[in-house]
């Protein structure tokens, strides 16, 4: 097939553009993005308007066997907290070939849902004693295997996990499979990168990573991506407040020396000084609006982090919901329903589209997140593109320059017909080449984990 695409309609920096012509070249890179011209005799004419494909920024694929697992009350009170421990039950029983076939299903899903890529927070290390693999990386290996199986680029995010909480010296028996050094998550990033795996690295939080290790794995982690949970919960600002005399994004913005490169999770309590200072750092955000909306963490101050030059992205971290578009839409409903307005992250004055303003920001966002110097239809950006579905019943007869609107705020269900990655289709008319053998895989891998 003709690497030369093109499109009667495309979203190409920020707007809607006409008769858009895409060459992706041998390498999985956008080599040529033009708008105005004829659609040439030996390109393939797409079926419906090209989008870029988005950046999950933030997952931890094994909670897929979780998903819609915890929805149930069992005593007086059931928050974050409570759920964490009931997670880490599934987490102690996963092995590398369970983990694998969760992987690839997840990873299946988030292509359907418009991501093309996933930035893994990979913090399930070691077999279910507690006892390291002969070989580290084993159960990294098993999501590169999972990515590629299913098609989604991948980015590595090996975590620093040392303590369970801020006084404690250690992990809990039930966190063992988390145990991990400055030395090994630098050793499992070089590993990665040896076998050709996008790898950046992660601090799983404040509380359970010593002050002089983030400085450490910061500094030796090179020009990638390095994330960190901050600021999810109330109970975590007011531990850190405890135990440091400054909340986590404050004192992250003090000591961490924050740059591009980090990318702070959730940060959901931040305070309009600390805003400011990430924005001043140049550090990103990632919001994880089904996650955070299913554990009760609480809303960001999502008006402020727009109006600042913060880098924004989206992540499905617990696998709640794996549609990017979804995410978009919570993340702007959650707005409405505590503001009591509407079009809360539109701007009059610059971009008076709510779903336009925001998926452009979390376009550019997920690509500095996932360790990316360009990202969407831009010469040397990779090949990823989504094709709108014309016979999805939430875009009929809508005006043409509303079509992103309704994609995002008119509930659309299976809207991406076509999915491209680096220059291949790994979806095509809804259909995912090997689905069917990897969902049997997957539920023989729910059944191990959830026998009847």
């Amino acid at each position: 097939m003709s690497s030369l695409l093109w499109a009667a309609r495309g979203w190409v920096r920020g707007r809607w553009a006409e008769a858009v012509l895409l060459q992706a070249g041998r390498d999985g890179r956008w080599e040529r993005v033009e708008c105005g011209i004829a659609a040439p005799p030996e390109a393939t004419v797409l079926g419906g308007a090209a989008v870029p494909g988005v950046v999950d920024a933030h997952s931890h694929a094994f909670q897929r066997a979780f998903a819609g697992l915890a929805e149930r009350r069992d005593s007086a009170h059931d928050d974050f907290w409570s759920w964490r421990d009931r997670m880490y039950g599934v987490a102690l029983r996963i092995d590398p070939e369970t983990l694998r076939d969760i992987a690839t299903q997840l990873y299946v899903e988030l292509l359907r849902g418009g991501y093309t890529q996933v930035c893994e927070f990979h913090y399930l290390q070691h077999d279910r004693d507690g006892t390291p693999y002969a070989d580290p990386g084993t159960l990294a290996w098993a999501l590169a295997d999972a990515a590629t199986a299913a098609g989604i680029g991948l980015t590595l995010l090996p975590v620093l996990y040392e303590r369970a909480g801020f006084t404690q010296p250690a992990l809990r028996e039930d966190q063992r499979r988390f145990a991990t050094s400055v030395d090994s998550v630098l050793a499992l990033q070089r590993a990665a990168q040896g076998f050709g795996v996008p790898c950046g690295v992660a601090i799983h939080s404040l509380r359970a990573v010593r002050p002089e290790s983030i400085a450490r794995v910061a500094a030796g982690a090179g020009p990638g991506p390095v994330h960190i949970h901050v600021a999810e919960q109330t109970a975590e600002v007011d531990d850190c407040l405890a135990a440091t005399g400054a909340r986590p994004i404050e004192w992250l913005a003090r000591h961490a020396r924050l740059d591009a490169r980090w990318q702070l999770v959730h940060a959901t309590h931040a305070t309009a000084d600390e805003i400011d200072a990430v924005a001043a750092s140049g550090a990103g955000v990632v919001l994880c609006p089904t996650t955070e909306a299913n554990l009760g963490d609480g809303l960001p101050d999502l008006p402020r982090w727009l109006a600042s030059t913060t880098p924004l992205s989206i992540g499905s971290d617990s696998q709640v919901g794996r549609d990017a578009l979804d995410e978009l839409r919570l993340l702007e409903f959650g707005q409405r329903l505590a503001r009591r307005e509407r079009n809360v992250a539109a701007d009059p004055q610059r971009e008076p589209a709510t779903a336009a303003r925001l998926f452009e920001r979390v376009l550019a966002g997920g690509g500095a997140a996932a360790g990316h110097a360009q990202w969407g239809f831009v010469e040397g950006a990779r090949a990823d593109l989504l094709v709108a579905d014309p016979s999805c019943e939430a875009t009929a007869g809508v005006p043409r320059d509303a079509l992103l609107d309704a994609l995002v705020f008119a509930g659309a269900t299976r809207p991406w017909r076509d999915v491209m990655v680096a220059g291949r289709w790994v979806l095509r008319e809804h259909q995912h080449a090997e689905a069917g053998a990897i969902a049997a895989r997957f539920a023989q891998a729910m059944q191990t984990l959830w026998p009847a």
